[in-house]
């Protein structure tokens, strides 16, 4: 029987030794022929990825050294359509040490003979088609310091055997379908700086090992399948400069080992189920700039430790559910630009500290138990655009320091208990496009600026005490009391001097017949001037306030603007519309976007169309265009927009004399514009909405250079509730921080 045992083993031996041989001889044999420079330009012409009789060392993409063996093939963004990644012969290339082939319709599956480019130090095949599992010959490439497979269809797991290739220093496997855990293995790679695994199924968490990665300096997991507790190992990172595990499924509580990743900048964990305190360790990350951890399971008091973080620019602690006080600490982080504590339970008052937060864009305070004064120090955020108080308690009067905020593009405080009057100032504020006071106790009379500001795109005062006179749509004041006009609903206002004259009727009689007959001319001359005016205005309808009269009327002036959409007023065309230019009746400059006709037939545009007007009427933010009007018909479509002279980016950055104008601060403020309309629509709306096609065609830019999001007619609304997430769509422009670091294209 020991003999046999031994007879077996050996058997097992040497099949498991052939079978090993058989494998590595092709590999070897690759190795130890070199191919000459002749038959290496013959692998390149038979893929036929190239055409040209020329030596191949001068093709496009193709380098070589003094030997002229081919050292480098980049073909990254040509437009190609290369077809099978297979036709090219890796085994013809030992010297190969770049291989960037990005963005060329590759397609197919990743041959395991790409392992014998044992020389290969870069090696990128993202944004194709490429299907299949990671080949387990990728464990040849030793020298490998950047391996790039972002955004194909590759499934599978993550292979154990990366962990051999210690001198990566980024490693970008996000955007596939990949399945699994994250390999132990990986906390091998203490070389890596950067570490993409996000928008795939990986399951499991991170490993203990992964804190092997002294240098590693971004994390990306967001958009995973991620669960169970962070682990505490994760506090070893640092170097760490990017956490991202956003949208995923973590539970427990945040570790106080974070407070060890003092060279974090970006912390991410926004959309999970973490619960328990925030540990007041936070405040030990100095050069944190980006805190969210909204959307989450959050309790307990908001930590005095976070007013620490004095360079932090967001703060996103919303729908959790934080009691106790606003720290008053906060005010200590003068570079905040977006702070947003709303849907907690936040409760005592507004701190005045705020008001030294002067850089401050957003401050959003909404579904909270606030009470007290609104501190009238917060007329010294003069950057401030977006202003949300509503659904607290706050009592008291508005401050007129308010009036200050010339920026102000939205501004909510509805649900409260406020009371007092409304300050006569509030109408001065230009920018405004969103004002809504409704559901308080406010009284006295409606100041005149803003009963009759046509300016602001939605006003509502309703649900108050308000008495007056108002030219506003009569929803704007429903449930007011003592309100009249000469608007269906309110009742006529009755003007001073008819009561003088009724008293006069009484006491002098003998003048009765004189005076009613001068009271009855005067009375239908007035009525006369009113109906003129009113027919005067329905006609020359200002198209900002479009809501308010007949869009049939509205219409007519489009059409005698352009001349029935003449060609002479056209300033674009697309492959589905044509915008035009049109100046109407009311001096009031309009951008005019119209479906062509062969497209009104088809419901997917239609849908489009209805989808654009659907967004720009729910969102209002001064970084987003801004949608007058409409008109659906079956003989014509089109959208009415805000004017933007500049037109779009995009054409700014093509035409060199208008490229120098738009110089590096210009460009930069356009960044931050785009980015604080992102970020209303992905955090301040009451539904999240995914933009999906944000490009530099769909940047407008006016007079003075500043920058609008544009067509939402991909859009889509996000429920936070829901368990299916919306995943990247549409052009591909938008990649996360830290992201391009290495990007070539």
């Amino acid at each position: 029987m020991v003999s046999s045992i031994i007879i077996s083993t050996a058997v097992v031996v040497v099949t498991i030794t052939s079978t090993m041989m058989i494998m590595l001889f092709p590999l070897a044999n690759a190795i130890s022929s070199p191919s000459s420079s002749t038959d290496e330009a013959e692998a390149l012409r038979s893929t036929g990825w190239w055409n040209s009789t020329s030596a191949h060392c001068d093709w496009d993409g193709v380098s070589c050294n003094d030997a002229g063996k081919v050292t480098r093939i980049a073909l990254y963004g040509s437009g190609k359509e290369l077809g099978e990644l297979s036709k090219l012969a890796f085994s013809s290339f030992p010297s190969l040490v770049e291989l960037w082939l990005d963005d060329c319709g590759l397609n197919g599956s990743i041959p395991h003979q790409i392992g014998t480019l044992t020389q290969l130090t870069y090696l990128s095949l993202s944004i194709n088609n490429l299907t299949g599992e990671l080949p387990l010959s990728l464990a040849n490439l030793t020298q490998l310091e950047v391996l790039s497979f972002y955004s194909n269809r590759l499934h599978g797991s993550i292979l154990p055997a990366i962990g051999k290739m210690k001198n990566l220093t980024v490693l970008d496997l996000g955007n596939n379908n990949l399945t699994g855990v994250i390999p132990s293995s990986l906390g091998n790679l203490t070389t890596l700086t950067s570490l993409y695994l996000d928008g795939n199924q990986i399951s499991g968490f991170i490993p203990s090992q992964i804190e092997k990665m002294k240098n590693l300096k971004s994390f990306y997991l967001f958009y995973n399948g991620l669960h169970g507790p962070i682990p505490p190992e994760i506090g070893k990172l640092k170097n760490l400069n990017y956490l991202f595990l956003d949208y995923n499924n973590l539970t427990s509580v945040m570790p106080s080992s974070f407070g060890n990743l003092t060279n974090l900048i970006y912390l991410y964990l926004d959309s999970n189920q973490i619960s328990g305190f925030i540990p007041p360790q936070i405040g030990k990350m100095k050069n944190l700039k980006f805190l969210s951890l909204s959307s989450n399971r959050l309790h307990g008091p908001i930590p005095l430790e976070i007013g620490k973080l004095k360079n932090l620019e967001v703060l996103y602690l919303s729908y959790n559910r934080l009691h106790g006080p606003i720290p008053p600490k906060i005010g200590n982080m003068k570079k905040l630009i977006f702070l947003n504590l709303g849907n907690n339970n936040l409760t005592g008052v507004i701190p005045s500290s705020l008001g030294n937060l002067t850089n401050l864009d957003s401050l959003t305070l909404r579904g909270n138990q606030i009470n007290g004064f609104i501190p009238p120090e917060i007329g010294y955020l003069l950057n401030l655009s977006y202003l949300d108080l509503s659904e607290n308690q706050i009592n008291g009067f508005i401050p007129e320091e308010i009036v200050n905020l010339k920026k102000l593009g939205h501004l909510d405080m509805s649900n409260n208990l406020i009371s007092e009057k409304i300050p006569s100032q509030l109408g001065n504020l230009k920018e405004v496009e969103y004002f809504n006071l409704s559901y308080n106790n406010l009284s006295g009379t409606i100041p005149h600026s803003i009963s009759n500001n046509y300016m602001w795109t939605s006003i509502d005062l309703s649900h108050n005490q308000l008495e007056g006179q108002s030219t506003t749509p009569h929803e704007a004041f429903d449930h007011d009391k003592g309100l009249c006009g000469g608007i269906k609903g309110l009742s006529h206002c009755k003007k001073r001097h008819q009561i003088i004259l009724i008293v006069v009727i009484s006491l002098y009689a003998t003048l009765l017949l004189l005076v009613t007959i001068l009271g009855f001319l005067f009375h239908k001359q007035k009525i006369r001037k009113n109906q003129l005016s009113k027919t005067t205005k329905a006609k020359n309808g200002d198209l900002f306030s479009i809501w308010d009269y007949d869009g049939t009327i509205a219409y007519d002036d489009i059409i005698q603007a352009t001349e029935d959409f003449d060609i002479k007023y056209c300033i674009g065309t697309g492959g589905y519309e044509s915008v035009y230019k049109a100046q109407l009746p009311s001096g009031k400059v309009v951008a005019l976007k119209k479906l062509h006709s062969w497209e009104r037939e088809d419901p997917t545009y239609l849908k489009s169309f209805e989808n654009e007007v659907q967004m720009l009427s729910t969102i209002q933010h001064r970084n987003i265009v801004k949608l007058h009007g409409f008109c659906l018909h079956n003989k014509c479509m089109f959208l009415v927009y805000k004017y933007m002279e500049k037109g779009s980016l995009y054409c700014m950055l093509r035409d060199e004399v208008e490229a120098v104008e738009l110089d590096w601060i210009k460009r930069v403020n356009a960044v931050k514009s785009i980015a604080s309309a992102l970020s209303y629509m992905h955090h301040d709306c009451v539904m999240p909405i995914i933009h999906r096609d944000i490009s530099s065609n769909n940047i407008l830019l006016d007079s003075k250079l500043k920058a609008c999001v544009s067509d939402f007619g991909t859009a889509r609304l996000l429920d936070p509730d829901s368990s299916n997430q919306t995943l990247l769509v549409g052009t591909y422009g938008y990649i996360a921080p830290g992201k391009l670091n290495y990007t070539l294209h």
